[in-house]
């Protein structure tokens, strides 16, 4: 079960969004092959953005992103 301070991350959320949630996700993003992490661009880019560029899934991306724990 998710604490409640934790937020659902979605499609529509920026990669910079998510990692300042929790900037451990970087390594979930590391293992698809996303390495946007550390690029200015990816304070505006939403999730499903980044994954349409990089041939990745959104669906099965925002899955394991919100599976991760720290």
């Amino acid at each position: 079960m998710k604490k409640k301070s934790e937020t659902v991350l979605s499609k529509d959320t920026t990669i910079g969004q998510a990692l300042k949630q929790n900037p451990n996700l970087e390594e979930v993003f590391l293992g698809f092959g996303m390495h946007c992490v550390a690029c200015p661009v990816s304070q505006m880019e939403t999730i499903e953005e980044a994954a349409a560029v990089h041939g990745v899934d959104a669906d099965f991306l925002l899955k394991k992103l919100n599976e991760y724990k720290n």
